[in-house]
């Protein structure tokens, strides 16, 4: 098939996943991308920067999109000759996490009709957990409750027949990383997230100074990227543990930051939104030992059998794991090879072919012209 592949916001994990797609599909994928900035402009505009830069849509079996494009206006305006759309989502804005400034201000409804009428319009709907898509459900029955009557109530199960979970392919290299330790260094924590709120790196960063206190010994690795505004608690942690610091800041080159992954001992996530969790996925198939919130896509993507040894409850209970962790760290040596091998099923050399099937079975049981079909 020939599939065009619409990326709004080409950075960070949506990056990562549209390149994946790419590289390890067997159809034939064109790639079309905005720059990752003014998310806000890019959900209400993208569509129309894209329209100018397709030729000729009809020549594409599929289009492919994902959640920062309104895809009511793209189909509306490509016209009928336009192919079947599938959209993808990573995240969707309502039930992401309102940071401290925006709650200071009235709620931008818009941007989550924009997810509501784009999965509406679309002619599949995949999410990357089955938690995002129940977030997704419950977050678009409680603002369409809020609507005046009369409300399109039937809207979200309308949505839900059409949607399925595909979780997102990760990069594995083939083969063995080799990385060269100082056995006098301290069990390395890993930092892999965004620089944003919705991590809450304070958290991370004041459990890492009780530790300190207790004189639990670490060394620390805070990569993850980042843009012109980041929390201010980076610009403090990176003076306070300026002696436990190995590396700080956005490692681009991928050898570079799977030999640090390889480097690590353990991956901590204090997140407030994760709808899958590529990078401690990532870290975990480097051989971290994660240690993660009880909450979000976490219990859905690891062994349910693994969960009271890498879920925490509390800040405290994160604390204590991660003390017995750092001054026993081969305690954990067997769980950490089994997690390691559980995540290798997110390899893009096996969902590659998964997304492929699936577009495929898209387009033979929708009603889809012959002459339409890979021509």
């Amino acid at each position: 098939m020939k599939v065009l592949f619409l990326e709004p916001f080409f950075g960070g994990s949506h990056q990562d996943f549209a390149t994946g797609f790419a590289a390890h599909s067997r159809h034939d994928i064109t790639l079309k991308t905005l720059p990752p900035s003014s998310w806000k402009w890019r959900m209400r505009g993208a569509a129309l920067a894209f329209l100018q830069k397709i030729n000729d849509i009809a020549a594409y079996d599929l289009v492919f999109a994902t959640d920062m494009m309104n895809v009511a206006d793209f189909l509306a305006l490509a016209g009928p000759s336009r192919p079947p759309l599938v959209l993808y989502f990573h995240e969707n804005q309502l039930s992401y996490p309102l940071s401290s400034r925006e709650k200071k201000r009235a709620p931008d409804v818009g941007l989550g009709f924009i997810n509501i009428t784009s999965a509406l319009a679309a002619d599949q709907v995949l999410f990357n957990s089955a938690f995002h898509l129940d977030a997704f459900a419950k977050a678009s029955r409680k603002l369409i409750k809020q609507m005046p009557a009369p409300r399109p109530s039937q809207m979200v199960d309308r949505i839900l027949q059409k949607s399925r979970v595909v979780y997102p392919g990760c990069w594995f290299p083939a083969e063995k990383v080799s990385v060269t330790t100082d056995s006098s260094d301290p069990p390395l924590v890993i930092w892999n997230h965004r620089w944003e709120y919705d991590k809450q790196p304070e958290v991370f960063f004041r459990v890492l100074d009780r530790l300190r206190d207790k004189g639990v010994p670490f060394s620390l690795a805070v990569m993850g990227e980042q843009y012109a505004r980041y929390p201010e608690v980076f610009d403090r942690a990176k003076q306070i543990f300026r002696d436990q610091i190995k590396v700080f800041g956005y490692v681009p080159d991928r050898a570079a930051y799977h030999a640090w992954l390889a480097r690590g001992s353990v991956v901590v996530s204090t997140a407030i939104q994760e709808n899958f969790g590529i990078s401690v996925v990532e870290a975990v198939r480097f051989g971290c030992f994660p240690l993660l919130p009880q909450r979000l896509s976490y219990p859905e993507i690891m062994p349910e059998k693994f969960h009271p040894d890498i879920l925490y409850q509390s800040e405290n209970q994160l604390v204590e794991k991660l003390a017995y962790h750092l001054l026993h760290p081969k305690a954990v040596q067997p769980l950490q090879k089994a997690l390691k091998d559980h995540v290798q099923q997110f390899s893009w050399k096996i969902m590659g072919p998964q997304y492929d099937n699936l577009l495929e079975s898209l387009i033979a049981c929708l009603d889809i012209p012959v002459h339409l079909r890979y021509r």
